[in-house]
């Protein structure tokens, strides 16, 4: 016959192998969580209903990788950075620290303002919201004013801080890269 103690203490044993499952699956599904929402190419076909124009190449001057600095709020050490363009729209692809992971979004910018923005792949774990439309309908339309900030406020979303501001900021990299772009 099985003691209580025994029982007790296997109990014991039981719920903290619980408990750590629970912790492994948790931290595991933070490490690697990626959503692919729609891949790059893929954005790019529907963008240009299948016919993508070929990459081009834009060399960041020194002024204008300053300037990126700025807008991300920490350093920019990239020098050349692919688009696509067709007439006075460009399209860019670009990434922006959320938290810990990048966010892979899509902005198409036409006439100077951001036409459609797309969060392509997101890697956290928290703030995934500011892929649908409801958050990413409010950079429709907006540009840049003279100090380059938007010209209109992006209103957040709450347990989001982190991605909200990387799309605010992506956003304001794309609009001020399409105006680098167009006046070459």
């Amino acid at each position: 016959m099985v003691s209580q103690r025994a029982l007790e203490t296997a109990g014991k044993y039981i719920f903290a192998l619980v408990v750590l499952a629970g912790l492994i699956a948790a931290t595991s599904s933070r490490v690697s969580a990626q959503e692919i929402y729609q891949t790059p190419r893929d954005f790019l076909n529907e963008t240009f209903d299948g016919n993508i124009p070929l990459a081009r190449s834009f060399v960041i001057s020194e002024e204008t990788r300053d300037e990126a600095a700025r807008i991300l709020r920490h350093g920019y050490g990239v020098e050349k950075i692919n688009f696509w363009s067709e007439g006075e729209r460009s399209v860019w692809i670009l990434e922006e620290i959320g938290r810990y992971r990048p966010i892979t979004v899509g902005l198409i910018v036409s006439k100077g303002e951001i036409e459609d923005i797309r969060v392509l792949i997101f890697r956290e774990s928290h703030g995934w919201e500011v892929r649908h439309a409801f958050f990413t309908d409010q950079f429709k339309g907006l540009r840049l004013d003279a100090e380059n900030e938007l010209t209109a406020s992006v209103d957040g979303i709450s347990g989001a801080t982190l991605s909200v501001n990387a799309l605010r900021a992506l956003a304001r990299l794309a609009l001020y890269f399409d105006v680098q772009v167009q006046g070459e």
